[in-house]
């Protein structure tokens, strides 16, 4: 009974939407109520998965750390900054239960999404105000398609 609580326990600690999107799709949903800022501590589960993070860049993981979105620039964001953010609500971060993101920004990380197998966050790509959602991109579709043998 005791794995079954704390299997509990561990879904009921993920009640956060988060986002990688652009600039226009991420004011939107910090204005339906999605944002979030809560202390670098609290938000990920351990300090050493931090540390042991192949990140390149861990200014931007660090200061992103206790939000639980992400603004792309396009132009100056880097692929790496990216990846990174999604390895911080994916991997890191044990309070995240969906994870929002621009299926024109998951095209740039595509192989680090279409790797992710984990149960939650769950993601879901969605689309911007510049770039319509493509279903033959979506990796959540390509897994359903290929279960039912399409």
């Amino acid at each position: 009974m005791s794995a079954t609580k704390s299997a509990g326990s561990a879904e009921q600690k993920r009640n956060l939407i988060a986002v990688i999107a652009d600039e226009d799709t991420t004011t939107g949903l910090l204005l339906a109520g999605v944002g979030q800022i809560t202390p670098a501590k609290e938000s990920v589960e351990s300090e050493e998965g931090l540390h042991n993070n192949n990140s390149t860049d861990s200014k931007v993981v660090s200061s992103n750390l206790g939000k639980n979105f992400f603004v792309y620039k396009d132009g100056k964001t880097t692929r790496q900054e990216i990846d990174d953010i999604f390895h911080l609500f994916t991997e890191q971060r044990k309070d995240i239960a969906l994870l929002l993101i621009n299926q024109h920004v998951a095209d740039l990380i595509r192989s680090s999404v279409d790797n992710y197998t984990a149960a939650f966050p769950a993601i879901l790509e969605i689309p911007s105000k510049d770039h319509p959602y493509n279903p033959e991109k979506d990796s959540v579709l390509k897994r359903v398609r290929k279960l039912f043998g399409e």
